[in-house]
C-alpha cells in the first residue's frame, strides 16, 4: 500500500521584499502567515512528506516566478518540492529546477497551451510535471457533454476549469481537462476547488474522487482542510493520494507530526 501524503502549501505573493505567505478565501482577502523560508524549514522539521510553493499572483501580474525565493527556500528543506505560479515556458521551468525545486506546477499557461504539458514532460520527465487544475461548481447542466456530478446535497453541477487564480472561467470541463493532462504526460495533478478554498469546511470530495476514480496518476486534494479530521476524509472518502493544506498548518492550529499520528491511529499508511 502507497503511503498517502502531507503537503503544506505555501502561497506566496510578492508585496513584501523576499515574499510573504498568505492565505485568503478563494484566493482573495489575503492574510500573511509568515516569512515563506522559515515556514519551509519548519515544515521540513516537522516531517512533511513533500512542499507545494506556489507564487499565487505570478500569473494575474504576467510576470515569472520569484527565483531567489525559491533558492532560499531548497537550502532549508530537505524534501520533495513543487514550485507553480507564471510558469510558461520550458525555459523559466528549467531555471525553477535549477533553484531548486524538484517539481513544476503548471496551470494557466497549461490551459491556453495543452501542448506546453507535453512538450515539457518530453524535456524534464513526467514525474517533474504537476497540472494544476483549480475548478468551480457549475450548476447549469443543460450541455450534456460536460461531466455531471451528484454532490453531497443530490444536487447535480459539472466542475468548470477557472485559470489566473480563479478569475476567469474557461468553459472547460474539469474531468475531460483532467483526462487530457494525463494523456499528454503529467505525472500529478493538483485539484483546487475553488468553492472550497480557505473556507476550512472540507475537501470537495464528489470531484476529488471522480479524478481520483478515473485516472491513473496520482491526484493531490486541495481547498478546504480545516480540520485533520477533513485529511482523512480526503484520503478514505475522496480516495486522493495527497492532501494539501495551509491554514491550519499556518496559523499553529496544528503540526504535521499530529496529522499524521491521528491518521495512522485511523488506519491511513503514513510516514512518521
Amino acid at each position: 500500500m502507497l503511503t498517502k501524503r502531507i503537503i503544506p502549501c505555501l502561497d506566496v505573493t510578492l508585496d513584501k521584499a523576499g515574499g510573504c505567505v498568505v492565505k485568503g478565501i478563494e484566493f482573495v482577502n489575503l492574510k500573511e502567515a509568515g516569512d515563506p523560508v522559515q515556514l519551509a524549514k519548519r515544515y521540513n522539521e516537522q516531517g512533511a512528506d513533500e512542499l507545494v510553493f506556489l507564487d499565487i499572483t505570478a500569473s494575474h501580474e504576467r510576470r515569472g516566478t520569484m527565483i531567489d525565493v525559491i533558492e532560499r527556500t531548497a537550502d532549508e528543506v530537505f524534501i520533495p518540492l513543487t514550485v507553480g505560479g507564471g510558469i510558461s515556458s520550458t525555459e523559466s521551468i528549467r531555471n525553477i529546477l535549477r533553484a531548486g525545486a524538484d517539481k513544476v506546477s503548471i496551470n494557466t499557461a497549461a490551459v491556453k497551451n495543452p501542448d506546453f504539458i507535453k512538450e515539457s514532460s518530453d524535456i524534464f520527465g513526467s514525474q517533474c510535471i504537476v497540472t494544476a487544475i483549480d475548478c468551480r461548481r457549475n450548476t447549469d447542466i443543460r450541455d450534456n457533454t460536460k461531466t455531471i456530478i451528484e454532490l453531497e446535497n443530490g444536487t447535480k453541477a459539472w466542475y468548470e476549469v477557472v485559470i489566473y487564480g480563479g478569475r476567469t472561467p474557461t468553459g472547460l470541463d474539469t474531468v475531460q481537462w483532467a483526462q487530457k493532462v494525463e494523456k499528454l504526460g503529467s505525472g500529478e495533478i493538483l485539484l483546487t476547488s475553488m468553492d472550497k478554498d480557505g473556507t476550512k469546511d472540507g475537501y470537495d470530495l464528489p470531484i476529488t474522487r471522480t479524478l481520483s476514480e478515473t485516472l491513473d496518476i496520482p491526484i493531490i486534494a486541495s481547498g478546504g482542510a480545516g480540520n485533520i479530521e477533513h485529511m482523512y476524509d480526503a484520503f478514505t472518502r475522496g480516495k486522493a493520494d495527497a492532501a494539501l493544506a495551509a491554514s491550519i498548518f499556518h496559523f499553529g492550529e496544528y503540526t504535521i507530526h499530529e496529522a499524521k499520528e491521528y491518521l495512522k491511529k485511523k488506519g491511513v499508511a503514513v510516514r512518521i
